[in-house]
Parts: structure tokens; C-alpha cells; sequence
């Protein structure tokens, strides 16, 4: 258990190479907030789009004849 723990936590502490890269450059507050909003952005995308297709199957399935 200690060591899927471990693992766990290993990998939330990960970042792209290119986001390290940026943040590690001596970037300003400004530029780390953007780079969050971004990442933030990627993240909910999907969801959303999930969500569409969902509320698309769901009117199909239970449309009133």
C-alpha cells in the first residue's frame, strides 16, 4: 500500500517538460498565472465535451414520441 502510495504521489508532482522549462526560467507571477489558466483550460475541455455527448444520448434515448 506504501508503495502505490508513493507512486501516487510521484506523479502528481510531475510536470511537461515544457511547463518545468518555463516556470524554472525565472518566469514573472504573470506568466505562472497563465500557464495555470492554461493548464486549466486543457483540463475541462474534455469534461465538457463528455457532458455535450451525454446530454445528446440522453434526448435520443428519452425523446417523447
Amino acid at each position: 500500500m506504501n508503495l502505490l502510495l508513493h507512486a501516487i504521489s510521484s506523479l502528481v508532482n510531475m510536470q511537461c517538460a515544457m511547463c518545468r522549462a518555463v516556470l524554472e526560467t525565472g518566469a514573472d507571477a504573470q506568466t505562472a498565472k497563465s500557464l495555470n489558466d492554461g493548464i486549466v483550460y486543457l483540463m475541462v475541455v474534455p469534461y465538457v465535451l463528455v457532458a455535450v455527448v451525454g446530454v445528446v444520448v440522453y434526448r435520443q434515448l428519452y425523446k417523447k414520441q
